[in-house]
This record gives C-alpha cells, sequence and structure tokens, in this order.
C-alpha cells in the first residue's frame, strides 16, 4: 500500500447482496469528494477476476483475480447475500482470504460475509456479529467463534464483523471516523441522508421493524404498547389486559423478544421519542410526556442507554432534510 491512499479491497462472489458492496464503496467516495486524506480506492475482487452477479441479478463488473492481489491492504472487506454458503465451501476464496487478511491493517465483513471469515478461520477465539436471522446458525457451525447478535458491530482487534446489509453504513462510518475523525464521519452521513449515525452497540432490531411475534398476546400487547405509549404500561397493567399472570407475561416477553416487559416497554417509548425529536420541534419536556416518560431527564437517561446520546444531541445531527410528517410506522422487517 502506498502512503498516498487508504486501499479498500472488496471481495464478491455469485449472489453476494449488491448493497454490501455498494453501501461502503459509495460513502467511502463521498468520504474522498469531502477531503479524506489519505483517500481511499476502493478495489473489487473475486476468486476467477470475471464479473460476478449479485443476487438482485445486476452484474458487479471491473474485478481483478483474487490471487493476483499483491502489496498491502487497508481494509479488506468480504460482503454477505445469498451466495454465502457457496462461499464459505469455495477453498481458493478461502486460501485468498486468508493470504489477504495477513496483508492487511484491518479486516471486515459485512452481514454473512462473517461466515466466510469463520470458515477461513480468522473468527476463531474472536466475538463477532452477523444478521440476527443467521446467528444460531453461525454459532453451531462455528464454536470457536463467540458470537453476539446485540451489537450492529462488533470491533475485535483488527476484525470488524457487521449486522444486516444497512448495518455496512454505521459500519463504513465508524472506519472513517477512526480514520479521519468525527467530523469527516457526519459529514458523509449528512450527505448520504443518513437518519441517524448509530452507535455499534444499538441493538439489530427496532421495536417497529421486529418481526412479529408467533405469539398472538404477545403480538396484540405489542401493538397496544405502540398506539399507547403515555398509558400505565406496567407489568400488571398488561397482564391484566391479557388476563394472564405477571409471571407468565415475563415468560412470554422473554420467550418470544428476549427481553422484559418493561424493557419491551422502554424501547418502544425510547424509539418514538428519538422519531419526534428529530422530527419535530416539540421540546423534549412535552416529546416526554407524550412518550409516556416521567420527565425529560428520564427520556434523557432513556437516550442515553439506548443511543449512547441525549436528545439534544440527536436532534442536532444535520442528516434529515426535513420534518417527518407521520408517527413511528409499524414495519415488517426487509429481507437482507
Amino acid at each position: 500500500m502506498t502512503t498516498t491512499t487508504r486501499r479498500v479491497l472488496v471481495v464478491a462472489y455469485d449472489d453476494a447482496q449488491i448493497l454490501d458492496v455498494a453501501c461502503p464503496s459509495a460513502s467511502l467516495e463521498i468520504a474522498n469528494s469531502h477531503g479524506a486524506g489519505p483517500p481511499y480506492t476502493v478495489e473489487l475482487a473475486t476468486v476467477s477476476g470475471k464479473p460476478v452477479r449479485s443476487s438482485s441479478g445486476i452484474g458487479l463488473t471491473g474485478a481483478r483475480r483474487l490471487a493476483s492481489v499483491t502489496g498491502r491492504i487497508d481494509t479488506l472487506l468480504i460482503v454477505g447475500g445469498n451466495g454465502t454458503e457457496a462461499a464459505m465451501a469455495d477453498d481458493a476464496l478461502l486460501t485468498q482470504v486468508r493470504r489477504l487478511a495477513s496483508r492487511s491493517r484491518r479486516i471486515a465483513s459485512v452481514c454473512t460475509g462473517a461466515f466466510v471469515l469463520a470458515a477461513a478461520g480468522l473468527l476463531d477465539g474472536r466475538r463477532a456479529t452477523t444478521h440476527w436471522g443467521y446467528g444460531e446458525l453461525m454459532a453451531s457451525a462455528f464454536p470457536a467463534v463467540t458470537v453476539d447478535l446485540a451489537p450492529l458491530y462488533i470491533r475485535d482487534g483488527n476484525i470488524y464483523t457487521s449486522a444486516g446489509v444497512t448495518s455496512a453504513l454505521d459500519l463504513t462510518l465508524a472506519l472513517i471516523e477512526d480514520d479521519h475523525g468525527p467530523t469527516l464521519a457526519r459529514e458523509v452521513a449528512r450527505e448520504l441522508v443518513a437518519y441517524l449515525h448509530r452507535p455499534a452497540d444499538q441493538a439489530q432490531i427496532s421495536t417497529f421493524l421486529a418481526p412479529p411475534p408467533g405469539d398472538r398476546v404477545v403480538r396484540d400487547l405489542l401493538g397496544h404498547i405502540s398506539a399507547r405509549l403515555a398509558d400505565d404500561l406496567s407489568p400488571p397493567a398488561l397482564a391484566a389486559r391479557a388476563g394472564i399472570s405477571t409471571r407468565h407475561l415475563t415468560r412470554l416477553f422473554t420467550r418470544q423478544l428476549g427481553v422484559t416487559p418493561a424493557r419491551a416497554v422502554r424501547d418502544a417509548r425510547t424509539e418514538a421519542a428519538a422519531h419526534l425529536v428529530r422530527g419535530s420541534e416539540l421540546s423534549l419536556a412535552a416529546i416526554a410526556r407524550r412518550c409516556g416518560f416521567r420527565s425529560a431527564e428520564t427520556l434523557r437517561q432513556a437516550f442515553l442507554g439506548h443511543y449512547g446520546m441525549t436528545g439534544d444531541a440527536i436532534r442536532r445531527i444535520p442528516d434529515m432534510p426535513g420534518p417527518l410528517k407521520r408517527e413511528p410506522p409499524q414495519t415488517s422487517r426487509s429481507k437482507d
């Protein structure tokens, strides 16, 4: 690697997720346009050096052959996608990933790209994450890896792993911040119209984007919670509404959602409040009342615990083109 650029090598294969390639590449391009120094150079590489087909059917061209890559690499990035299983079984690919990792200052993966790193033995003894829907599979397939599905991305030494495809933006912004500082990372986020540069330890699954739980009682209560954030949503009140005991309510929420009823309520209130902070001119005290918090200070503590920043800091982030005109949507998740 020369001293005048940061060389980023993106490793792709057939049926890779195109966003895993495009999101980091575009973010680094924007960082360059805002004066990243030294700038990034992005190269695409495949086993054969020939174009590969993304899972959307769009071809990825301009690739070079992995075996032909020499010299130092700043960042080796492995993408994920539907083709991950085949990539894990490709000995030539894994051999090159191991070779190139030894030439790289840091190594990163997006989504199920972590499986390729694990198959290459690069995650043994390390903590790593991947898309929440594949965590159990990864833990069983690679017992030497400590799989943690809570964070959006994890850094363990010089290896970074991230969750589903949109977390590639959070990861790339973090890499830019590590390299060039927070000001440049914020400028990139603003140009990308990123809603919020989320900290690594923010939960992968938003209350409003989580898949609906299979249990009807929990599903109905979540709808009640999101529609009546300012009401009494204590565990006894929720249990009474469902006609079950508080103990049984706690068991259902823990089994279906992995959190207690009180935590589910707090998360729903916090995310709704963040939406109002970003999309309205309401005071923090008014938002706190609307979302069921006792005071602005209680809301501030919730923001610190959930996002790692205060409401004032969230409101000051200059990355929204204008206020939103709707309440937080309840939508089903999109598949990576």
